[in-house]
Protein backbone atom coordinates (compact mmCIF):
# COMPACT_ATOMS: atom_id res chain seq x y z
CA UNK A 1 0.00 0.00 0.00
CA UNK A 2 1.48 3.34 -0.99
CA UNK A 3 1.72 6.36 1.28
CA UNK A 4 -1.11 8.20 -0.47
CA UNK A 5 -3.48 5.28 0.09
CA UNK A 6 -2.51 5.11 3.76
CA UNK A 7 -3.10 8.81 4.26
CA UNK A 8 -5.66 10.20 1.79
CA UNK A 9 -5.57 13.69 3.33
CA UNK A 10 -2.96 15.21 0.92
CA UNK A 11 -4.81 13.96 -2.18
CA UNK A 12 -8.17 15.06 -0.78
CA UNK A 13 -6.82 18.50 0.09
CA UNK A 14 -5.30 18.82 -3.38
CA UNK A 15 -8.69 18.07 -4.92
CA UNK A 16 -10.34 20.85 -2.90
CA UNK A 17 -7.53 23.21 -3.96
CA UNK A 18 -8.33 22.38 -7.59
CA UNK A 19 -12.01 23.13 -7.01
CA UNK A 20 -11.12 26.46 -5.37
CA UNK A 21 -8.74 27.29 -8.23
CA UNK A 22 -11.51 26.80 -10.79
CA UNK A 23 -13.93 28.98 -8.81
CA UNK A 24 -11.35 31.74 -8.45
CA UNK A 25 -10.94 31.83 -12.24
CA UNK A 26 -14.31 33.56 -12.24
CA UNK A 27 -14.83 34.96 -8.73
CA UNK A 28 -12.39 37.69 -7.69
CA UNK A 29 -11.60 38.31 -4.02
CA UNK A 30 -14.21 37.23 -1.44
CA UNK A 31 -11.69 34.76 0.02
CA UNK A 32 -13.48 34.51 3.37
CA UNK A 33 -16.81 33.89 1.66
CA UNK A 34 -15.36 31.24 -0.67
CA UNK A 35 -13.67 29.46 2.23
CA UNK A 36 -16.93 29.36 4.18
CA UNK A 37 -18.81 27.98 1.17
CA UNK A 38 -16.30 25.11 0.97
CA UNK A 39 -16.52 24.59 4.75
CA UNK A 40 -20.30 24.29 4.49
CA UNK A 41 -19.94 21.89 1.57
CA UNK A 42 -17.52 19.61 3.46
CA UNK A 43 -19.41 19.79 6.76
CA UNK A 44 -22.83 19.14 5.13
CA UNK A 45 -24.08 22.44 6.51
CA UNK A 46 -26.10 25.30 5.07
CA UNK A 47 -25.08 28.91 4.64
CA UNK A 48 -26.93 32.16 5.27
CA UNK A 49 -25.32 35.03 3.37
CA UNK A 50 -25.99 38.72 3.95
CA UNK A 51 -24.79 41.20 1.38
CA UNK A 52 -26.00 43.76 -1.12
CA UNK A 53 -26.81 42.64 -4.69
CA UNK A 54 -24.04 42.25 -7.23
CA UNK A 55 -21.36 40.62 -5.08
CA UNK A 56 -21.10 37.35 -7.08
CA UNK A 57 -23.10 35.17 -4.70
CA UNK A 58 -25.01 33.43 -7.51
CA UNK A 59 -21.91 33.23 -9.68
CA UNK A 60 -19.95 31.56 -6.87
CA UNK A 61 -22.46 28.76 -6.29
CA UNK A 62 -23.06 28.21 -10.01
CA UNK A 63 -19.32 27.97 -10.72
CA UNK A 64 -18.78 25.63 -7.78
CA UNK A 65 -21.59 23.35 -8.99
CA UNK A 66 -19.95 23.20 -12.42
CA UNK A 67 -16.53 22.36 -10.92
CA UNK A 68 -17.92 19.41 -8.91
CA UNK A 69 -20.24 18.28 -11.75
CA UNK A 70 -23.27 18.88 -9.55
CA UNK A 71 -26.68 20.33 -10.29
CA UNK A 72 -27.44 23.95 -9.45
CA UNK A 73 -30.79 25.67 -9.04
CA UNK A 74 -31.65 29.22 -8.09
CA UNK A 75 -34.98 30.26 -6.58
CA UNK A 76 -35.92 33.93 -6.43
CA UNK A 77 -38.08 34.24 -3.33
CA UNK A 78 -41.10 36.51 -3.77
CA UNK A 79 -44.21 37.21 -1.65
CA UNK A 80 -46.46 35.17 -3.99
CA UNK A 81 -44.34 32.01 -3.75
CA UNK A 82 -46.04 28.87 -2.36
CA UNK A 83 -44.39 25.72 -0.90
CA UNK A 84 -45.25 23.68 -4.02
CA UNK A 85 -43.05 26.03 -6.07
CA UNK A 86 -40.10 24.75 -4.03
CA UNK A 87 -40.71 21.10 -3.23
CA UNK A 88 -43.03 20.07 -6.06
CA UNK A 89 -46.61 18.85 -6.34
CA UNK A 90 -48.92 16.20 -7.79
CA UNK A 91 -50.23 16.82 -11.31
CA UNK A 92 -53.39 15.23 -12.73
CA UNK A 93 -53.17 13.81 -16.25
CA UNK A 94 -56.58 14.11 -17.92
CA UNK A 95 -55.74 11.59 -20.65
CA UNK A 96 -54.69 8.76 -18.34
CA UNK A 97 -56.67 9.76 -15.27
CA UNK A 98 -53.57 9.32 -13.12
CA UNK A 99 -51.57 11.63 -10.90
CA UNK A 100 -47.84 12.13 -11.46
CA UNK A 101 -45.33 13.78 -9.17
CA UNK A 102 -43.50 16.87 -10.39
CA UNK A 103 -40.43 17.47 -8.21
CA UNK A 104 -39.49 21.06 -7.39
CA UNK A 105 -36.18 22.92 -7.74
CA UNK A 106 -34.96 21.84 -4.29
CA UNK A 107 -33.90 18.55 -5.87
CA UNK A 108 -30.36 19.59 -6.73
CA UNK A 109 -26.88 19.54 -5.18
CA UNK A 110 -26.42 23.29 -4.68
CA UNK A 111 -29.47 25.45 -4.13
CA UNK A 112 -29.38 29.24 -4.01
CA UNK A 113 -32.38 30.66 -2.18
CA UNK A 114 -32.16 34.29 -3.24
CA UNK A 115 -33.62 36.85 -0.79
CA UNK A 116 -35.18 34.21 1.45
CA UNK A 117 -36.77 36.92 3.61
CA UNK A 118 -38.99 37.99 0.65
CA UNK A 119 -41.20 34.89 0.92
CA UNK A 120 -43.87 34.26 3.58
CA UNK A 121 -43.27 32.04 6.60
CA UNK A 122 -44.96 28.97 5.07
CA UNK A 123 -42.47 28.92 2.17
CA UNK A 124 -39.51 29.53 4.47
CA UNK A 125 -40.64 26.63 6.67
CA UNK A 126 -40.90 24.32 3.65
CA UNK A 127 -37.33 25.09 2.64
CA UNK A 128 -35.97 24.78 6.18
CA UNK A 129 -37.70 21.41 6.56
CA UNK A 130 -35.91 20.12 3.46
CA UNK A 131 -32.62 21.47 4.83
CA UNK A 132 -33.07 19.55 8.08
CA UNK A 133 -34.63 16.29 6.84
CA UNK A 134 -32.99 16.22 3.38
CA UNK A 135 -36.20 14.79 2.00
CA UNK A 136 -39.64 15.92 0.82
CA UNK A 137 -43.01 14.25 1.32
CA UNK A 138 -45.54 14.82 -1.48
CA UNK A 139 -48.95 13.16 -1.21
CA UNK A 140 -47.59 10.60 1.24
CA UNK A 141 -44.55 9.69 -0.89
CA UNK A 142 -41.08 10.49 0.41
CA UNK A 143 -38.45 11.75 -2.02
CA UNK A 144 -34.84 12.23 -0.90
CA UNK A 145 -32.84 15.16 -2.23
CA UNK A 146 -29.50 14.38 -3.95
CA UNK A 147 -26.28 14.02 -1.97
CA UNK A 148 -24.48 16.34 -1.43
CA UNK A 149 -27.19 18.92 -0.75
CA UNK A 150 -26.24 22.42 0.37
CA UNK A 151 -28.51 25.46 0.60
CA UNK A 152 -27.10 28.96 0.39
CA UNK A 153 -29.74 31.52 1.31
CA UNK A 154 -29.18 35.23 0.80
CA UNK A 155 -30.62 38.25 2.58
CA UNK A 156 -30.51 41.82 1.32
CA UNK A 157 -29.67 44.15 4.23
CA UNK A 158 -30.61 47.40 2.49
CA UNK A 159 -34.32 46.81 1.83
CA UNK A 160 -36.56 45.84 4.72
CA UNK A 161 -39.99 46.83 3.39
CA UNK A 162 -42.13 43.87 2.34
CA UNK A 163 -39.87 41.30 3.96
CA UNK A 164 -40.62 38.40 6.27
CA UNK A 165 -37.72 38.07 8.73
CA UNK A 166 -36.66 34.50 9.49
CA UNK A 167 -37.71 33.40 12.98
CA UNK A 168 -34.82 32.78 15.36
CA UNK A 169 -35.65 29.06 15.65
CA UNK A 170 -35.45 28.67 11.88
CA UNK A 171 -32.27 30.70 11.49
CA UNK A 172 -30.65 28.17 13.83
CA UNK A 173 -30.86 25.59 11.01
CA UNK A 174 -28.08 27.41 9.16
CA UNK A 175 -24.59 26.31 10.12
CA UNK A 176 -23.09 29.75 9.47
CA UNK A 177 -24.06 33.29 8.59
CA UNK A 178 -21.49 35.06 6.44
CA UNK A 179 -21.33 38.80 5.80
CA UNK A 180 -20.18 39.67 2.28
CA UNK A 181 -18.74 43.14 1.75
CA UNK A 182 -17.72 45.25 -1.21
CA UNK A 183 -14.49 44.42 -3.09
CA UNK A 184 -11.41 46.63 -2.93
CA UNK A 185 -10.63 48.96 -5.83
CA UNK A 186 -7.94 46.56 -7.09
CA UNK A 187 -10.33 43.61 -6.94
CA UNK A 188 -13.07 45.58 -8.67
CA UNK A 189 -10.65 46.46 -11.49
CA UNK A 190 -9.96 42.73 -12.02
CA UNK A 191 -13.71 41.96 -11.84
CA UNK A 192 -14.51 44.45 -14.60
CA UNK A 193 -11.59 43.19 -16.74
CA UNK A 194 -12.75 39.58 -16.46
CA UNK A 195 -16.44 40.23 -16.98
CA UNK A 196 -15.88 42.43 -20.03
CA UNK A 197 -13.21 40.10 -21.46
CA UNK A 198 -13.32 36.55 -22.83
CA UNK A 199 -15.26 34.06 -20.77
CA UNK A 200 -13.19 31.72 -18.60
CA UNK A 201 -13.65 27.99 -19.15
CA UNK A 202 -14.37 26.12 -15.91
CA UNK A 203 -12.94 22.59 -15.75
CA UNK A 204 -14.87 19.77 -14.11
CA UNK A 205 -12.25 18.71 -11.57
CA UNK A 206 -14.32 16.59 -9.21
CA UNK A 207 -17.56 14.64 -9.00
CA UNK A 208 -20.38 14.53 -6.48
CA UNK A 209 -19.26 11.00 -5.56
CA UNK A 210 -15.77 12.29 -4.76
CA UNK A 211 -17.27 15.11 -2.74
CA UNK A 212 -19.31 12.62 -0.71
CA UNK A 213 -16.07 10.72 0.01
CA UNK A 214 -14.39 13.98 1.09
CA UNK A 215 -17.29 14.69 3.43
CA UNK A 216 -16.91 11.25 4.99
CA UNK A 217 -13.13 11.67 5.29
CA UNK A 218 -13.58 15.11 6.87
CA UNK A 219 -15.54 13.54 9.73
CA UNK A 220 -12.55 11.33 10.61
CA UNK A 221 -10.32 14.30 11.56
CA UNK A 222 -9.17 14.17 15.17
CA UNK A 223 -10.82 16.60 17.61
CA UNK A 224 -9.29 16.73 21.07
CA UNK A 225 -11.80 16.60 23.98
CA UNK A 226 -10.40 19.89 25.27
CA UNK A 227 -11.50 21.57 22.01
CA UNK A 228 -15.02 20.21 22.44
CA UNK A 229 -15.00 21.59 25.99
CA UNK A 230 -13.78 24.93 24.61
CA UNK A 231 -16.68 25.00 22.11
CA UNK A 232 -19.16 24.16 24.89
CA UNK A 233 -17.86 27.09 26.98
CA UNK A 234 -18.11 29.51 24.04
CA UNK A 235 -21.74 28.63 23.44
CA UNK A 236 -22.55 28.50 27.15
CA UNK A 237 -21.23 32.06 27.51
CA UNK A 238 -24.01 33.26 25.20
CA UNK A 239 -26.61 31.82 27.61
CA UNK A 240 -25.01 32.49 31.01
CA UNK A 241 -22.47 35.30 30.45
CA UNK A 242 -22.23 36.01 34.22
CA UNK A 243 -20.43 32.70 34.77
CA UNK A 244 -17.60 33.88 32.54
CA UNK A 245 -17.21 37.42 33.90
CA UNK A 246 -19.35 39.03 31.21
CA UNK A 247 -22.26 40.19 33.36
CA UNK A 248 -22.93 43.30 31.24
CA UNK A 249 -24.02 41.01 28.40
CA UNK A 250 -27.08 39.85 30.35
CA UNK A 251 -28.96 43.02 29.45
CA UNK A 252 -27.76 42.88 25.84
CA UNK A 253 -28.95 39.38 24.96
CA UNK A 254 -32.44 37.91 25.16
CA UNK A 255 -31.41 34.40 24.11
CA UNK A 256 -28.15 32.61 23.47
CA UNK A 257 -27.13 29.87 21.07
CA UNK A 258 -28.49 26.32 21.15
CA UNK A 259 -26.49 23.06 21.40
CA UNK A 260 -26.70 22.91 17.61
CA UNK A 261 -24.21 25.83 17.63
CA UNK A 262 -21.70 23.73 19.61
CA UNK A 263 -22.02 20.89 17.12
CA UNK A 264 -21.59 23.31 14.22
CA UNK A 265 -18.47 24.84 15.82
CA UNK A 266 -16.80 21.43 15.85
CA UNK A 267 -18.05 20.40 12.40
CA UNK A 268 -17.05 23.72 10.78
CA UNK A 269 -13.71 23.76 12.62
CA UNK A 270 -13.03 20.24 11.39
CA UNK A 271 -13.84 21.19 7.78
CA UNK A 272 -11.60 24.26 8.02
CA UNK A 273 -8.72 22.15 9.36
CA UNK A 274 -9.26 19.78 6.44
CA UNK A 275 -9.04 22.67 3.95
CA UNK A 276 -5.82 23.75 5.65
CA UNK A 277 -4.29 20.34 5.00
CA UNK A 278 -4.36 18.84 8.50
CA UNK A 279 -5.90 15.64 9.87
CA UNK A 280 -6.50 17.21 13.28
CA UNK A 281 -8.23 20.36 14.53
CA UNK A 282 -6.43 23.23 16.26
CA UNK A 283 -7.95 25.91 18.53
CA UNK A 284 -7.51 28.55 15.82
CA UNK A 285 -9.78 26.53 13.50
CA UNK A 286 -12.61 26.71 16.03
CA UNK A 287 -11.87 30.37 16.85
CA UNK A 288 -11.91 31.37 13.15
CA UNK A 289 -15.40 29.95 12.54
CA UNK A 290 -16.90 31.13 15.86
CA UNK A 291 -18.21 34.54 14.61
CA UNK A 292 -19.86 32.92 11.56
CA UNK A 293 -21.44 30.14 13.63
CA UNK A 294 -22.71 32.34 16.48
CA UNK A 295 -23.64 35.75 15.01
CA UNK A 296 -27.11 34.72 13.80
CA UNK A 297 -27.91 32.67 16.89
CA UNK A 298 -27.63 35.49 19.43
CA UNK A 299 -30.91 37.34 19.91
CA UNK A 300 -30.14 40.92 20.92
CA UNK A 301 -32.28 42.92 23.33
CA UNK A 302 -33.85 46.27 22.42
CA UNK A 303 -31.32 47.83 24.75
CA UNK A 304 -28.46 46.40 22.69
CA UNK A 305 -30.02 47.61 19.45
CA UNK A 306 -30.57 51.10 20.87
CA UNK A 307 -26.89 51.21 21.87
CA UNK A 308 -25.90 49.83 18.43
CA UNK A 309 -24.22 46.79 19.96
CA UNK A 310 -23.82 43.96 17.43
CA UNK A 311 -23.69 40.21 17.89
CA UNK A 312 -20.15 40.24 16.47
CA UNK A 313 -18.99 42.57 19.25
CA UNK A 314 -20.43 40.21 21.88
CA UNK A 315 -18.77 37.20 20.23
CA UNK A 316 -15.39 38.98 20.13
CA UNK A 317 -15.70 39.75 23.84
CA UNK A 318 -16.54 36.13 24.62
CA UNK A 319 -13.47 34.97 22.69
CA UNK A 320 -11.34 37.36 24.77
CA UNK A 321 -12.75 36.06 28.07
CA UNK A 322 -12.56 32.31 27.38
CA UNK A 323 -8.99 31.10 26.82
CA UNK A 324 -8.33 28.49 24.16
CA UNK A 325 -6.82 25.20 25.38
CA UNK A 326 -3.01 25.19 25.37
CA UNK A 327 -1.25 22.43 23.40
CA UNK A 328 -4.33 20.23 23.18
CA UNK A 329 -2.79 17.88 20.62
CA UNK A 330 0.59 16.96 22.10
CA UNK A 331 -0.45 13.40 22.97
CA UNK A 332 -2.13 12.91 19.60
CA UNK A 333 0.91 14.18 17.67
CA UNK A 334 3.29 11.98 19.71
CA UNK A 335 1.06 8.97 19.06
CA UNK A 336 0.97 9.76 15.32
CA UNK A 337 4.76 10.09 15.15
CA UNK A 338 5.34 6.71 16.82
CA UNK A 339 2.96 4.80 14.55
Amino acid sequence: MNEQAQNPAPAANALMEQVLYEVKKVVVGQDHFLERVLVALLARGHLLVEGVPGLAKTLTVNTLAHAIQGSFKRIQFTPDLVPADLVGTRIYNQKTGDFSTSLGPVFCNLLLADEINRAPAKVQSALLEVMQERQVTIAGETHKVPNPFVVMATQNPIETEGTYPLPEAQVDRFMMKVLVGYPTEEEEFVIVSRVTGAAQAIARVASTEQLAQLQAHCRTLYVDPSLIQFAVKLVSATRNPERFGFSEASRLMLYGASPRATINLIEAGRALAFLRGRDYVLPEDVIDVTPDVLRHRIVLSYEAMSEEVTADQIVRRILQLIPAPEKPLESHVRLTETT
